[in-house]
C-alpha cells in the first residue's frame, strides 16, 4: 500500500511540473489552447520529454504511464480538464453536475452516475473556461447563462442563490450531425416517405414547426431540414445561443442574443433579432427556439410570404398549434386572439412532433398540416403521418398549397399515397 501511494504521489507531482511548464509555454507563444489542442499536444510531448530526461540525469524513475500523464495534462491545459474523456466519447449526449461529487453523462438517451468527483474550486474553473470561449458571464446579479461551447455544445449554468448550495452545469452536446432529412432514416427517426415529403415540403417554401419536449431532438431535426434549402436560398438563423450548423449551405447569416452589460445595456433580445433578419435580405427565416413573444414576429413573418421554421416546446401539434395562438398575445395588450388564431391557421402550414421514447430514442410522433380553416376559435389540424403502434405510417390529411409542391417540381399525390399499413 506504501509503495501504491508513493508512485501516486510521484506521477502527481510529475503531472504538476509537466503542467506548468506547458502553461508557461502556452503563455511564451500566445496560443489559444481551447482553438489550437494539436499545438498544446506538441509542447505537452516536448514537456514530459525534458522531465523524463531530467529523471535519467538525476537517477529518478522516469513517469510510469507516459502517456496517461500526457493525456491528463493535455486535457487540463486545453481540454475540460476530468470531463474532458465525456467530450471525447462520441456516445455521451449531455454531461450535468448537480453538486461536485455527482457528475452525471446520457448515452443512448439513459443517464448514468459517473465516478468524477471535482471540488467547488474545480467546477467553477471549469465554467470559467467554458465561459472564455463565449465571452458571456455568470455573478450574482446574472445567476444564469447559455452559451456555446468550441465543438458547438450548449452549455447552461445557475449559480447560488438560485440553486440551493452548487453550482449547476449542463452540457448538451450534439452527437448526431445529420445534413439531410434522409440522414434520419437509418436511425429509425422517421420513414423513407416521411422523410420524402418533408423535403418536398422543404423545397416547396411551406412554414414549419419543429414541436417537443425536452432532449426530443428538435434542433437535429430542423438541421436536418434546413440541409434541403436550395443554395441558392439564403437563409438567415436567430437564437439564444448558436445552435443550428449549416456549414454546407452557401449564403446563411446565424445571429444569437446578447445579454445586459453590468451598466444593464446592450441587451439584443430574441425580438430585436427577428425584426433585424427581415432586414438582411433573407428567403429563408429560421427561429432557433420560440419562447414568448417573438412569435408574434414569426408569424408576421411568415404572413409577409416568407418560408420559415421554428423550433418549440409543446407535447403534441396540437398543443404547438394553441401554445402559437398564445405565446403572440405576450407581445402587448393590443394584440388579440382574433388576430392571432386565424394567422397561425393561415400562416403555419406543417408541425412536426418529436419524442423521446422509454428506450432513449428519438423519433418523429406525428406530422400534421393546418389547412387554414378555424372552427369556434380553434385551428383545424389533419394528420398527414402519425404513430400507429410505434410505427409512424400515413394519415388521411393532406397539406395546404399543393400548387407550391407541383411549381417546385413535386407530385404530392405520389408523396402521400395511402400505405398499407395505414389501412
Amino acid at each position: 500500500m506504501a509503495i501504491t501511494r508513493a508512485a501516486s504521489t510521484e506521477a502527481d507531482a510529475a503531472t504538476r511540473v509537466i503542467e506548468d511548464r506547458v502553461r508557461d509555454e502556452v503563455r511564451r507563444t500566445g496560443i489559444d489552447p481551447i482553438r489550437d489542442r494539436d499545438a498544446v499536444r506538441r509542447i505537452a510531448e516536448g514537456a514530459l520529454a525534458a522531465h523524463a530526461a531530467e529523471c535519467a540525469d538525476l537517477d529518478r524513475p522516469a513517469p510510469r504511464d507516459p502517456e496517461a500523464l500526457l493525456r491528463e495534462v493535455h486535457d487540463a491545459v486545453a481540454g475540460f480538464g476530468p470531463l474532458q474523456r465525456f467530450f471525447d466519447d462520441p456516445q455521451v449526449e449531455e454531461v450535468w453536475i448537480n453538486e461536485p461529487g455527482r457528475v452525471f453523462v446520457a448515452r443512448g438517451g439513459r443517464s448514468e452516475l459517473t465516478t468524477t468527483v471535482l471540488t467547488d474550486a474545480e467546477v467553477r474553473s471549469l465554467v470559467e473556461r467554458m465561459l472564455q470561449w463565449s465571452g458571456r458571464r455568470i455573478d450574482l446579479s446574472t445567476p444564469f447563462v447559455d452559451a456555446m461551447l468550441p465543438d458547438g455544445s450548449r452549455l447552461h449554468v445557475a449559480i447560488p442563490d438560485i440553486t440551493r448550495a452548487h453550482w449547476a452545469v449542463n452540457v448538451r452536446r450534439f452527437v448526431m450531425r445529420p445534413t439531410h432529412i434522409g440522414d434520419l432514416v437509418p436511425g429509425g427517426t422517421l420513414t423513407h416517405e416521411a422523410a420524402a415529403f418533408l423535403e418536398a415540403a422543404v423545397v416547396a417554401g411551406l412554414n414549419i414547426v419543429v414541436a417537443g419536449g425536452t432532449q426530443a431532438g428538435k434542433t437535429t431535426l430542423l438541421n436536418s431540414l434546413l440541409g434541403c434549402v436550395p443554395a441558392s436560398e439564403r437563409i438567415v438563423s436567430c437564437e439564444e445561443v448558436f445552435e443550428i450548423q449549416l456549414p454546407h449551405h452557401p449564403d446563411w447569416v446565424a445571429m444569437q442574443t446578447r445579454d445586459a452589460s453590468l451598466e444593464g445595456t446592450g441587451e439584443i433580445p430574441l425580438r430585436r433579432l427577428v425584426r433585424e433578419a427581415l432586414r438582411m435580405r433573407p428567403t429563408r427565416l429560421v427561429v432557433g427556439e420560440v419562447r414568448q413573444a417573438e412569435a408574434l414576429d414569426l408569424l408576421v413573418a411568415m404572413n409577409s410570404g416568407m418560408p420559415s421554421a421554428a423550433t418549440l416546446h409543446a407535447n403534441s401539434a396540437r398543443e404547438a398549434v394553441t401554445k402559437l395562438c398564445t405565446l403572440p398575445l405576450l407581445a402587448g395588450q393590443n394584440i388579440s386572439a382574433d388576430f392571432v388564431v386565424p394567422t397561425v391557421a393561415g400562416c403555419v402550414d406543417i408541425v412536426i412532433h418529436a419524442v423521446t421514447g422509454r428506450d432513449g430514442r428519438r423519433r418523429v410522433r406525428e406530422i400534421a398540416a393546418l389547412p387554414g380553416r378555424v372552427e369556434s376559435g380553434v385551428v383545424e389540424i389533419a394528420e398527414i403521418f402519425g404513430d400507429r403502434h410505434g410505427r409512424l405510417v400515413r394519415g388521411t390529411g393532406f397539406p395546404p398549397h399543393e400548387e407550391r409542391f407541383e411549381a417546385a417540381g413535386f407530385d404530392l399525390g405520389a408523396l402521400l399515397r395511402r400505405l398499407p399499413e395505414a389501412a
